[in-house]
């Protein structure tokens, strides 16, 4: 195994699995062929075709198409087909500064291809020349990933909340970092990735931030989504990212990117220039 190979992880999208999904003269998604036909079934909402599932023109504003989709999930979670179901909009559009087109319940955005966007919070400790690293372990709860590491704070980026001011929600409920430590954190970049998955089509960018906590400091979570948390060294948060897959898929790509940035992985080594464009794909 290697760094590439978590890359490629987040880069196994198969286009020909897919129809658009098209809003007003827009492409904001894509969803499986499999799906396209139950969505026939909605006449009202779609006009499904070989070509393209499109939202109906009689929904003109934010609050229509917001309800139509929303009846339209409501069924297809009954029929099991949006699992995971977290009660969290999430705004639906071309790109994280466009307008929003509608919002849609957060566990359907991969089913119709939806662009998702989140916030990653590296946290780490200097000790001497050493530098340190908190993970989290997932809930088995958890509807993606359960019992996978991930940074010690993460989540999804809802609907009506600057990036800062999630990040630090997070924060308090994942780890208790307390806000006056929170709104310390560095943005730092982020990482983007369009993948198939089990969920639907993952085409995502996340929101990286670095946070350099105190030796004394002891997360703890507060909303049951994290398991248990391990401070680890470089060098094992390295080999467990080389050499095994016990990080979230989108995860690793968080971490890849803090050893990049902070030198751990340096331009001489030979998969250099593919990891850091692997960081970055749309």
């Amino acid at each position: 195994m290697s760094y590439m190979d978590r890359i490629r992880a987040c880069a196994q999208s198969q286009p020909s699995r897919y129809v658009p999904f098209i809003v007003g003269d827009a492409q904001i998604g894509r969803l499986t062929r499999d799906l396209a036909p139950r969505l026939k079934a909605f006449s009202d909402t779609f006009t499904v075709t070989d070509q393209a599932v499109t939202l109906a023109e009689k929904f003109q504003s934010y609050g229509a198409r917001t309800a139509a989709m929303a009846n339209v999930l409501g069924e297809l979670k009954a029929e099991g087909l949006v699992p995971g179901w977290r009660h969290e909009a999430y705004p639906a559009g071309l790109s994280f500064t466009a307008p929003a087109l509608f919002e849609l319940e957060r566990a359907a955005a991969p089913l119709f291809g939806i662009k998702g966007y989140g916030v990653h919070l590296n946290g780490y400790v200097r000790d001497g020349k050493q530098t340190r690293l908190w993970i989290g372990k997932r809930s088995m709860s958890k509807p993606t990933g359960p019992g996978k590491l991930d940074q010690i704070v993460a989540g999804g980026q809802p609907v009506g909340m600057s990036l800062k001011a999630n990040l630090i929600k997070e924060c308090a409920e994942e780890a208790a970092i307390p806000l006056q430590r929170a709104e310390h954190a560095v943005s730092v970049g982020t990482v983007s990735y369009t993948t198939s998955r089990h969920e639907g089509f993952r085409n995502d960018t996340l929101f990286n931030f670095d946070l350099e906590l105190p030796p004394t400091f002891t997360p703890a979570n507060t909303d049951g989504e994290v398991d248990d948390f391990f401070l680890w060294p470089i060098d094992k948060v390295c080999e467990m990212i080389q050499e095994t897959d016990h990080f979230k898929f989108n995860s690793a790509l968080v971490v890849i990117d803090f050893l990049v940035r902070h030198g751990h992985i340096e331009a001489d080594h030979p998969d250099y220039a593919d990891i850091v464009a692997g960081l970055h794909r749309t």
